[in-house]
């Protein structure tokens, strides 16, 4: 069995990471914190549809490159690492992710290539509050093709051009996809932790809504969507939480304290060798899910589960110790790695915390050992 990317994969992850050292260095990164008026680097977003890796996982009936989801998470790898501010997950984890699952083709044939080529901007608008999103939870509601209610947050909300939305229909929860430059959508901004990925409130007042799937099935649709991206998630935490440990070493083999690099000493060693522990659990368990998501297998839930309890933990942990490796000078603004701490903790609330990750993991296990 192989346990690793293919030859053609690799090569793939490597020109991805020429192209972001090129394209998306921590200077791209901070103009887009440093201007309230810059929610996303609209040029890198030109720039990565021109390559094409908006479509990676879309079939090339549908305008993409077909290529599947190994190489999505390939890519997904080397956008973590670059923390690229741009609204990458939630148009294609999400957004496409679930088009591609359960739109009717002439759903596909409309949205996807417009994914591909860059002209759409998703968001996942689940969420009405605090706490998890539950079937019981949704208040928005849709009657005769009109949604009402309010989402809130709702990540790259002020800037997506086309949403998914959880929503009752017929007292069911159902998800429609909903045009936000038409009518009857107002957005509210947010301040968030990561403002280079930014988040808004959405309220709607009767707009137009489409089905996306069957009727009554919009729940257990969220949950195969979120089990996608949960991998892909995972996969961009993993990258950021392994460059977090390169600059912590390279920081620590070239600090001196009291005649000696900080590398040398016991403490120092030791926060390295827990964050990369940590940085190859999340990888194999980002493995596994890669594995289940391109297969299609049915270990898929509980795969997702482990890789985004893992990657969470990973990253939080990575970003942290790369802080308090740094020193004093860590937490300054001029050093990058509150960059990273601020991506750790949007990634690991974006497809819900791990602590309902956890809850799900347990449940799965819980089934697979009943049968």
């Amino acid at each position: 069995m192989n346990f690793d990317f293919s030859d053609d994969q690799k090569f793939l992850k490597s020109e991805a990471r020429k192209f972001l050292d090129a394209n998306c260095s921590t200077a791209h990164v901070r103009k887009v914190l440093d201007d309230d008026f810059r929610p996303y680097d609209a040029a890198l977003w030109k720039a990565v549809a021109q390559q094409g890796w908006l479509g990676a996982a879309i079939p090339e009936e549908h305008g993409g490159l077909g290529l599947g989801h190994l190489e999505l998470c390939v890519i997904a790898e080397e956008l973590g690492r670059a923390v690229a501010p741009i609204p990458f997950a939630s148009t294609v984890y999400f957004l496409a992710e679930a088009v591609m699952l359960a739109g009717d083709e002439a759903q596909k044939a409309e949205i996807l290539p417009r994914i591909a080529a860059g002209e759409v901007i998703g968001a996942l608008a689940a969420s009405e509050g605090p706490g998890p999103v539950t079937p019981g939870s949704v208040q928005a509601s849709v009657m005769g093709g009109r949604l009402t209610g309010a989402k809130v947050p709702v990540t790259d909300g002020d800037i997506a051009t086309l949403a998914l939305v959880l929503a009752k229909e017929n007292g069911q929860p159902g998800l429609f996809l909903v045009d936000l430059t038409g009518e009857g959508v107002e957005r509210e901004a947010l301040k968030t932790l990561d403002p280079t990925r930014d988040a808004a409130k959405l309220t709607f007042k009767g707009a137009p809504a489409r089905r996306l799937g069957p009727a009554g099935e919009g729940f257990a649709l969220l949950e195969q969507v979120m089990d996608r991206a949960a991998v892909l998630l995972a996969f961009e935490q993993t990258g950021g939480a392994d460059r977090c440990l390169e600059m912590a070493k390279a920081y620590a083999l070239e600090r001196y304290a009291f005649g000696r690099v900080i590398a040398s000493y016991q403490a120092i060693k030791h926060k390295l060798a827990d964050m990369y522990v940590r940085n190859e659990l999340a990888r194999s368990n980002a493995y596994y899910g890669a594995w289940a998501l391109n297969t299609g297998a049915p270990e898929l839930p509980l795969a997702a589960s482990a890789a985004r309890i893992a990657a969470s933990e990973a990253y939080w942990f990575a970003a942290k110790e790369n802080i308090q490796t740094h020193g004093g000078i860590g937490f300054t603004w001029e050093v990058d790695a509150h960059l990273f701490l601020r991506r750790s903790r949007q990634l690991g609330l974006v497809a819900g915390a791990p602590r309902v990750w956890k809850e799900r993991l347990v449940s799965q296990l819980e089934r697979r050992n009943a049968a």
